[in-house]
């Protein structure tokens, strides 16, 4: 976490000279954060290099997200060539630390997360690519391309196509008209701010937005990868969303297909993340994510999916410890 050799020459030119840049926090990516001090103003650095990171889509969706009234970190300075960009520094109050603190908030914040969904859902789409089958598939693969060959479990990956083949449709008829999807919506990524004049709350790590289905994020918030949602507080907030939303008829049997559909991806990403990245503190997640995609695939929408899973990665394949092979 040392801040890259231009920064300084970049602050001075944004009229932060002199300015003290302490780390902030990593990422997944390639992706760094440092929050820059200059006496009482707080800002933060977003670290995106070329070519690894590109910030222009994370940039276009602030600016459309502030111009429908969220509370998106306001763009201070750019230099897309260094893949640097001063950013509104919301502060320290992310929902994961602050629920770890004050659990009795959690069914308040959660409320207030939910809700801002559904005002985020009434509001025009942003021009952005579509959530499809192609990228779906393609995701979903990820449980394939990097899980199955860490633990020598050959498996039938076209037939595993196949049955998200079947599955998909559930979601493509179900997904008109799309809306902004931000796809990283969860606990780590929602900052508690006071500011009354946004809708809801602060939003961090939408750079990877598409036009998709509105139960995408709501997965998101209530499956979440870092932080155990308590199934009773996920349904109560399914019932929530759906009654302020008005949703499609299929919602539910939506959410199930892209709950699992998500889950697998991350349970690919994660293992990449080690397998990779070398990062093997992912790997602590995996017996969450198997968790919640088995509890999807519980839902009929899913009997295609969820026989390949039965047929391929037995139970007792799905909850390896792979941090001792990490460590081994």
């Amino acid at each position: 976490m040392i801040p890259p050799a231009s920064a300084p020459a970049f602050l001075s030119a944004a009229g932060w000279a002199n300015a003290a840049i302490v780390p902030l926090a990593g990422d997944a990516s390639f992706r760094r954060y440092f929050r820059v001090i200059d006496g009482a103003r707080r800002a933060v650095l977003m670290d995106a290099p070329p070519p690894h990171e590109d910030p222009r889509p994370f940039i276009a969706i602030a600016e459309h997200l502030v111009g429908q009234g969220f509370a998106a970190p306001a763009i201070l300075a750019r230099d897309l060539e260094q893949g640097l960009v001063l950013i509104e520094d919301f502060g320290d109050l992310r929902v994961k630390e602050h629920l770890d603190d004050v659990p009795a908030d959690e069914l308040g914040v959660y409320r207030r997360a939910v809700e801002l969904l559904a005002d985020l859902h009434r509001t025009p789409a942003a021009d952005l690519p579509p959530y499809d089958r192609a990228v779906y598939q393609r995701e979903a693969g990820l449980l394939t391309e990097w899980y199955c060959p860490a633990i020598s479990l050959p498996v039938d990956a076209e037939a595993y196509v196949r049955a998200w083949d079947a599955v998909l449709p559930i979601v493509e008829q179900s997904a008109s008209p799309a809306v902004t999807v931000l796809r990283d919506y969860h606990a780590e990524n929602i900052m508690l701010i006071d500011r009354p004049e946004v809708r809801g709350l602060g939003l961090l790590d939408f750079q990877d937005a598409l036009a998709g289905h509105p139960s995408y994020d709501l997965v998101s918030l209530l499956q979440d990868a870092r932080r155990d949602v308590p199934p009773e507080v996920e349904a109560a907030m399914i019932v929530h969303y759906k009654s302020i939303a008005n949703p499609p008829a299929d919602f539910d049997a939506a959410y199930a297909v892209l709950g699992a559909q998500r889950n697998a991806k991350i349970i690919g990403i994660f293992t990449r993340l080690w397998k990779r990245d070398g990062k093997p503190r992912y790997l602590s997640f995996l017996p969450r994510m198997w968790d919640l995609l088995e509890r999807d695939l519980a839902h009929p929408a899913l009997a295609p999916v969820a026989q390949w899973f039965a047929g391929n990665i037995p139970a007792e394949k799905r909850h390896l410890a792979l941090q001792d092979q990490a460590a081994a």
